[in-house]
This record gives structure tokens, C-alpha cells and sequence, in this order.
């Protein structure tokens, strides 16, 4: 089930790297939610709105680029930058 947004803030594009970096830490919580949504076939609008805290319907392009780039970065965790975690 979607949760509310948190208090952390989000940034209009989620921060590349080939390591894991602060901003990933931080936001661990939102991409566990994202994931959690995305499994749940969630919409992209209720993802960026009830999740990232940006209005779809005011914001469009920006909900969809914010949206895009942090289901690309927690893609990225969950498949390579998670073994950092681990020491591989």
C-alpha cells in the first residue's frame, strides 16, 4: 500500500553514481516505497504524488522526470549498488 511522503526532501532528480552515495542512504525509506508501489502496479501519478510529494496533475513533466529517475536509481541499488552493502 502507497504511503504518505516523507519529511525528507526530493530532489527533481535522483543523484548518479556508480557507488552508493548519501542522498541513496537518506532515501532508502522512499525507494523501498517505490519498489513496494511499483510491485503493486501503482500508477505513476500516485507514486510522484503520494511518495515523492510532487501534484501530477500541477506538475507533469516534472512528476514524470523525478519518477523516472529515482525508479532508475533504486533499479540501479537493487541490482548492483546493493553489494556495497556487503563488501563484494
Amino acid at each position: 500500500m502507497l504511503q504518505p511522503k516523507s519529511n525528507t526532501p526530493i530532489a527533481d532528480e535522483a543523484p548518479w553514481s556508480e557507488s552508493l552515495t548519501a542522498y541513496d542512504k537518506e532515501h532508502f525509506t522512499i525507494y523501498m516505497q517505490l519498489l513496494d508501489a511499483s510491485a503493486d502496479d501503482a500508477s505513476e501519478e500516485e507514486m510522484a504524488h503520494l511518495i515523492l510529494g510532487i501534484d501530477p496533475a500541477k506538475e507533469p513533466e516534472r512528476a514524470r522526470k523525478a519518477l523516472r529517475s529515482h525508479l532508475d536509481r533504486v533499479n540501479w541499488v537493487v541490482t548492483t549498488g546493493y553489494k556495497e552493502l556487503f563488501g563484494s
